[in-house]
């Protein structure tokens, strides 16, 4: 099986280390991390043939926000299709209810417990992992 093609989209470089080493639990996970979402949006558009699996996508970075990279990636054709889980801190309802108008496919909120993050990635590795494999098993062929 290949791996599951991870782009973590955060510019905080304590929680961009904290998810490396927490995604060296999973080998069959390829993580990419960008700290800016102008970095992360120029990745995509010129990587078409090894586009991510999934994107993890923080809302507040300098620059191009969180919500402003969702919205590029969900109105390019190209991309549109790649699942987007905004991974952040804030638990506000118009936080979660933007991510959702902008067609996030999920929203979790980053546990400030490193065990209870740790489970967070578990889950989040183990659902991908299964979403991608039923999404390949029944497509047209």
């Amino acid at each position: 099986m290949t791996a599951l093609r991870v782009l973590l989209v955060d510019d905080n470089p304590a929680d961009l280390l904290l998810a490396q080493e927490v995604f060296q639990d999973h080998p069959d996970v390829q993580l990419t991390t960008f700290q800016r979402g102008a970095e992360a949006l120029n990745y995509l558009q010129h990587h078409e043939g090894r586009l991510p699996d999934v994107i993890l996508l923080d809302i507040s970075m300098p620059g191009m926000t969180g919500f402003e990279l969702l919205e590029k990636i969900k109105r390019d054709d190209v991309l549109l299709h790649i699942p987007v889980v905004m991974l952040t801190t804030s638990a506000h309802p118009g936080d979660v209810e933007q991510a959702y108008t902008l067609h996030a496919n999920s929203y979790l909120v980053k546990s400030e417990s490193f065990p209870d993050f740790m489970g967070q990635v578990d889950s989040f590795v183990s659902y991908w992992q299964q979403n991608r494999l039923l999404h390949r098993n029944h497509q047209p062929g």
